[in-house]
């Protein structure tokens, strides 16, 4: 099924992005000769794409399915693959560039987790620059509660930055490996304006409207000071938003993050600064993670931390 591009486009531009410059220019250069018509070069479409992600290697493999999600160590570890571009309400799909994944799908998979008796712990697998703005605190904040349900780990392989850092922070402990990147905890956002495109083309839009702010940000005319104005009060409070998250989930102070401003961040200089925990490689984390339930036949939850798991259910 081909891609929507005009609702793709929607995501990228006059919305907050909690991603990477080279994530938004990534997204960019399929997007815009499409925009454009200019489709001179050769850009391969995007197209639905329903094979699972690639797989952290472990000596504990079980089975797989379509969702991506897979369990390992008898069934007691769920492993839950968080790759490419972050987007509100979109499933997966893959490109010459990158993918998308859904913030919902990626809740609705650790939901399944969190309510199988067999799963012991969860693994969030963390490979991606970031995404949209929208969504992401509602997952990062379940992630965050759930965490006192059952463990749950984030394994860097090999970057978590911007929205993929939100989440990661929000479990309850992130492993990274010698080369792994997190950070970019900041905001950015872009307008593109089209007039002198139009212009050549010989087109021309008039716009109608009511309400003094329903034409911020036009494609089809120079940006005003007032549609400045608005813009910069949306950063503002999604950058609020996003640093203070940080600061709960790690507990620190909001200033210590917002000391970072934004940098993206090697292993042992973000262990240093409390942006990580831990540095041994993927595989070395997923097996650590898996070992100690290679000979438990059962699960060993007690009785009371499945009520305490109910209760907090009941209150996400």
């Amino acid at each position: 099924m081909q891609v929507n591009y005009p609702n793709l486009a929607s995501m990228v531009f006059n919305t907050p992005l909690l991603a990477t410059r080279t994530a938004v220019d990534a997204v960019k250069s399929v997007l815009i000769p499409r925009i454009t018509g200019n489709l001179s070069i050769d850009i391969p479409s995007l197209q639905q794409d329903q094979q699972p992600p690639e797989r952290l290697a472990t000596i504990a493999d079980d089975d797989c399915d379509v969702s991506g999600m897979y369990t390992i160590a008898n069934g007691r570890v769920a492993v839950i693959p968080v790759h490419g571009l972050l987007m509100a309400r979109r499933g997966h799909i893959t490109a010459a560039c990158t993918e998308l994944n859904s913030y919902e799908k990626l809740q609705d998979r650790m939901t399944r987790a969190l309510n199988n008796n067999m799963i012991e712990e969860i693994a969030l697998d963390f490979n991606t620059g970031g995404g949209m703005a929208v969504g992401c605190k509602e997952l990062a904040d379940f992630i965050y509660q759930s965490r006192q349900i059952k463990p749950i780990n984030a394994i860097v392989n090999y970057n978590a930055y911007s929205a993929g850092y939100f989440n990661a922070a929000a479990c309850s402990k992130i492993i990274v490996s010698a080369t792994s990147g997190v950070g970019s905890i900041g905001v950015i956002m872009e307008h593109m304006e089209v007039s002198k495109l139009e212009e050549k083309e010989g087109l021309k839009f008039t716009t109608f409207y009511r309400g003094d702010h329903k034409n911020d940000g036009s494609p089809h005319e120079p940006i005003t000071e007032q549609a400045v104005a608005e813009i910069n009060a949306r950063l503002d409070e999604t950058y609020r938003m996003f640093t203070e998250s940080v600061a709960q989930y790690r507990g620190v102070e909001v200033q210590k993050i917002i000391d970072t401003q934004a940098r993206l961040f090697g292993a042992r200089e973000a262990i240093a600064m409390g942006l990580a925990d831990e540095l041994m490689t993927p595989f070395e984390a997923i097996n650590a993670i898996a070992k100690p339930y290679m000979t438990q036949s059962r699960p060993t939850r007690s009785i009371g931390m499945q009520a305490k798991a109910m209760n907090i259910k009941n209150q996400l």
